[in-house]
């Protein structure tokens, strides 16, 4: 910590906290994120902002990855600010909340500076009606302070007119008091709308449109229902990459839609053969079954509600890796180290469902 940083956390300044902890995804930051920002920095000494869904693919719903959502914030304070602030990225843990409170305290009791001997005053700050009543039962040992809540604005508003109609979105970016966001903030949006990785974002679109026009007509929102391998052998995790949209090129899980007349373990032993054309036999597998769960996090899938059965195969040690053969769709399998899994090239909540079945640290992934 610099001189100058020290000497702002240590002023006579008498501030109501010692630190504030503020905890969001900002996919993007926008007026009503920078207004609680604002109002930590006027009651705590230190503000920690903690940028949930680090470390994970880009998808419609997590356009921007930590470093960028953490510059977009930084631009919107000027050097004095910057200095009380801490912005830190936080990793999901989707089907563990113990995991994910563990990580917020251990991140919140190494940026805190004690202050002359005594226990630092601490709390969650958060807009009304917002998630901090909920982070309030988690972490009972801090205060909450709520925040009136803008609400002419939304981060799903605003990830919806940037990628719903690319041809708008500049028009959009333009005007301020319509996006509720700051001019540094639509600057590196600006920006960001002509690389690749946005024009993926519009595809992906693109796609999700088509799916919601087919299923328009339903009677009632469609739930589907996936399943999904865990098959792990040797300390690596079998994988396949994605060739096509949404996820292109990412990793995922051996799995898929079950089929009306089957049985879901049937299912995910038919998606072993058929997408990975694994040479092993189906009584070896079913031998090798260790576990199974239903993965339900409503916002798991692009596709919209859908159910994943995953089950954990953890076939016995041996010195060659079984080998794998493209699938007939062309798709390649990988055995992929343990060590190696990283959750931003991991597609939906894959990486999620590898460490609910192997245990694996949340920051485990992290710089």
């Amino acid at each position: 910590m610099s001189n100058a940083t020290t000497s702002l956390l240590f002023s006579d300044i008498p501030y109501a906290f010692d630190c504030l902890v503020f905890i969001g995804r900002f996919q993007p930051p926008h007026r009503g994120h920078i207004t609680v920002i604002r109002e930590a920095l006027q009651q705590a000494r230190q503000v920690i902002v903690m940028v949930g869904s680090a470390w994970q693919a880009r998808s419609l719903r997590n356009p921007w990855r930590f470093e960028e959502r953490r510059n977009m914030l930084r631009e919107c304070f000027d050097t004095d600010d910057n200095a009380r602030l801490e912005i830190t990225p936080l990793l999901d843990a989707l089907y563990n909340n113990d995991v994910w409170v563990r990580d917020v305290q251990r991140r919140v009791r190494d940026v805190v500076v004690p202050q002359q001997g005594r226990l630092p005053r601490i709390g969650l700050i958060g807009a009304s009606r917002g998630q901090s009543s909920y982070y309030l039962t988690l972490f009972p040992q801090w205060e909450s302070v709520s925040v009136p809540l803008v609400s002419d604005v939304s981060a799903s508003r605003i990830r919806e007119a940037l990628f719903g109609q690319p041809a708008l979105a500049d028009d959009y970016l333009a005007r301020e008091e319509d996006s509720g966001l700051s001019a540094p903030v639509r600057d590196v949006l600006r920006r960001f709308l002509e690389t690749p990785e946005a024009a993926q974002l519009w595809e992906e679109q693109h796609l999700l449109e088509q799916y919601r026009e087919a299923w328009a007509q339903a009677p009632y929102p469609p739930v589907f229902v996936t399943v999904d391998a865990v098959v792990v052998q040797s300390g690596h995790v079998l994988l396949v990459e994605r060739r096509a949209a949404p996820g292109k090129g990412l990793l995922a899980l051996p799995g898929g839609f079950i089929q009306p007349q089957e049985r879901l373990l049937d299912a995910c032993l038919r998606e072993l053969r058929e997408r990975v054309r694994l040479k092993i036999p189906e009584a070896v597998l079913k031998g090798s079954l260790r576990g199974q769960r239903l993965f339900d996090d409503p916002h798991r899938s692009w596709r919209g509600r859908t159910l994943a059965q995953a089950f954990y195969f953890a076939l016995r040690p041996e010195q060659q890796l079984p080998r794998l053969k493209p699938s007939r769709s062309g798709e390649q399998a990988h055995w992929v180290a343990l060590a190696d899994l990283d959750p931003e090239a991991l597609f939906e909540d894959h990486f999620f469902i590898i460490q609910n079945f192997l245990g694996l640290p949340a920051g485990m992934a992290t710089p």
